[in-house]
């Protein structure tokens, strides 16, 4: 059934790079590049730990419409400074300006990005980007990361004023694939924000659960591997 499909639509961020790889590396140059430890941070896990609930809890709200990108940026490091002790904005500013140039360069992928990616375009598939996020950052992972190259439709939430899962994001990628919903499929993480807002237009949808988790009841296409889509197209 997938196998006829023509344009297929993945998420960028947790389904082909590996953010959390990439935000551990990127937050073990900022804790140096800005001496953390010596401003009483000497527990870098704890560290780590506490910068990612916080930045889920704001993304969440920045997705949701509660809060701005400038104010995300630059809050999720302050609330993590605050939460040591450290109660600096500018510093949390300068190190927010710092992780947007530092992450997006970081090259992490899951294993078979690549193998799969070249697979689906050599067997004629049209491959497209769908991401929630900022362009400047985005773009340059895709660049970085030599992932570029597969992709013809690059649908970007800023740049289209809609984020996943709302149906409008969706039809704006349609429209600049020149697809239609019955030719076309989303692959991404996220049961919420890709599978369903993908299914709630009537597009078909494969959930890609890396860590075997969380578990999705709704989903009617899952792979725990990249490189099992193979089995699907």
């Amino acid at each position: 059934m997938l196998a006829s499909k023509k344009h297929l639509f993945f998420d960028l961020d947790r389904t082909l790079w590996d953010f959390e790889t990439n935000s551990v590396e990127t937050f073990k140059d900022i804790f140096q590049i800005f001496n953390l430890q010596q401003l009483g941070i000497d527990d870098f896990d704890k560290a780590l730990e506490t910068y990612r609930d916080i930045n889920n809890h704001l993304w969440e709200e920045y997705r949701s419409g509660f809060i701005s990108k400038d104010f995300l940026n630059v809050e999720r490091f302050h609330q993590t400074l605050q939460f040591f002790g450290i109660d600096n904005r500018q510093l949390a500013g300068e190190i927010a300006q710092r992780y947007i140039s530092i992450s997006p360069t970081k090259k992490a992928l899951f294993d078979g990005t690549h193998e799969i990616l070249s697979y689906l375009k050599q067997n004629g598939y049209n491959l497209h980007i769908i991401t929630n996020g900022f362009p400047e950052v985005q773009h340059i992972k895709l660049q970085q990361s030599n992932l570029k190259q597969y992709f013809s439709a690059v649908v970007i939430s800023e740049e289209v004023g809609w984020k996943k899962p709302a149906a409008e994001i969706f039809y704006k990628a349609l429209e600049m694939a020149e697809a239609t919903v019955d030719e076309s499929v989303m692959i991404g993480d996220d049961p919420v924000v890709d599978i369903q807002g993908a299914t709630d237009i009537g597009m078909e949808a494969i959930f890609v659960n890396h860590h075997q988790e969380p578990f999705c009841d709704f989903c009617k296409y899952q792979v725990s591997h990249l490189l099992h889509l193979m089995d699907l197209f």
